[in-house]
């Protein structure tokens, strides 16, 4: 038997996740140790520690991280507070694998613990690119540190390769928000505006909108921009709140202030993974700068306007229509979404991701030698031998 721990911090991660979570509980020859951190065990970010309860997920560890505040420093200090208690998680109950998500700051801490207790780290959608963000660099810093590596795409495979890290151990496997999508059992339409508050009989869309953390504090006057773009627009929207970045809790005001005063718009704090998917599939259109709407909306068919920068540099479906954080953008941006028709694209995989991600980490963890003594991979046909080459 061999102890995988699965590391979730965000209400979104957790959606992302669940269905390996899932499956590595489910399997004969693992244990599932899961872990809960970050904003999970926050009320101001909506508890959502409490999802992972309904979804029948009680026996796991819990790690308080978060500052209270989400200025620079106080997400410094969180990923310091990350490394002190995953460290000492990890050596008083050592996993043979730890699983990490993506590009969030405070798994810088969660990698340095596991990386000092010789834990290999599996790392889950490495290779991507998002220019406005500091997740970038964050996310690249979490492909050096890991062992295994599971891309979303072949594209992103390479840039993981490219990165030193060797082809052996970078697999492209799909993403997992396409393996919850097909496979989790959605509401119907009506259910879902009674179970979330939407009014019947009118259109609607999804609005995410986080911080973009390389713009300083552009987000101020982006957030008031998006909000006239919806007043003006002339439609419903289900609005759901932003994430613990810097900027976070100015935007969830202006939200919050936004859906208190204007009668086409409802604020969800958090609405889990099957009315989160079901909000997605029956709405005119996503609107935000959230990587659900590059990753999840084009799998159910639902177009997307994509404001700003946050997702520069990520492979988007045709149905992503990409606007400047300005209102007349957005709101051109919208009238092309909403006669957009609803085509499904799967970019990112085939729904079987978790699967392919579990039977590679139990090859490795019973088959195959882990050497975490990794060296760097280096591209055969580098710049430098071309230039060699060139000369000779």
């Amino acid at each position: 038997m061999k102890k995988i721990a699965i590391v979730t911090a965000t209400r979104a991660e957790y959606g992302l996740l669940s269905p390996l979570i899932r499956r590595v509980s489910e399997d004969k020859e693992t244990e599932l140790d899961l872990i809960i951190t970050g904003t999970h065990l926050s009320k101001k970010h909506g508890y959502t520690i409490e999802e992972i309860l309904r979804d029948g997920f009680s026996d796991f560890h819990t790690i308080p991280i978060l500052e209270n505040g989400n200025t620079p420093y106080d997400i410094s200090v969180t990923v310091a507070n990350a490394t002190k208690g995953f460290a000492q998680c990890f050596r008083d109950d050592r996993p043979d694998m730890a699983v990490i998500l993506g590009d969030r700051t405070e798994m810088l801490g969660v990698a340095v613990a596991a990386m000092n207790e010789r834990i290999p780290i599996a790392h889950i959608h490495g290779g991507e690119v998002t220019e406005g963000a500091v997740d970038d660099c964050v996310r690249h810093a979490l492909t050096k540190m890991s062992y295994l590596h599971f891309t979303a795409t072949e594209a992103y495979r390479n840039r993981v390769i490219q990165l030193g890290e060797n082809s052996n151990r970078v697999f492209a496997v799909g993403s997992l928000g396409t393996d919850n999508i097909l496979s989790i059992k959605l509401l119907g339409e009506n259910s879902l505006r009674r179970a979330v508050g939407i009014p019947e009989g009118i259109p609607y869309a999804v609005m995410t909108f986080h911080p973009v953390t390389l713009e300083g504090d552009a987000y101020r006057n982006q957030v008031h921009e998006l909000c006239q773009a919806m007043k003006e627009s002339r439609l419903f929207y289900l609005i759901t709140m932003t994430n613990a970045d810097t900027g976070g809790d100015y935007i969830n005001q202006v939200i919050t202030d936004y859906a208190a005063k204007h009668d086409n718009a409802i604020l969800a704090g958090s609405l889990g993974a099957v009315k989160y998917l079901s909000a997605l599939k029956y709405a005119s259109f996503v609107l935000g700068n959230s990587s659900s709407g590059i990753l999840e909306a084009p799998v159910l068919g639902t177009p997307t306007v994509n404001i700003g920068d946050r997702q520069k540099g990520r492979l988007m479906a045709d149905t992503v229509i990409n606007c400047n954080a300005e209102k007349e953008s957005i709101m051109r941006s919208i009238d092309k979404a909403k006669k957009m028709p609803h085509i499904a694209t799967r970019m990112y995989g085939d729904g079987s991701a978790s699967e392919k991600i579990l039977s590679i980490q139990k090859r490795f963890l019973f088959a195959e030698k882990i050497d975490l003594k990794k060296g760097f991979f280096d591209i055969v046909n580098s710049a430098e031998d071309t230039i060699k080459n060139f000369y000779k």
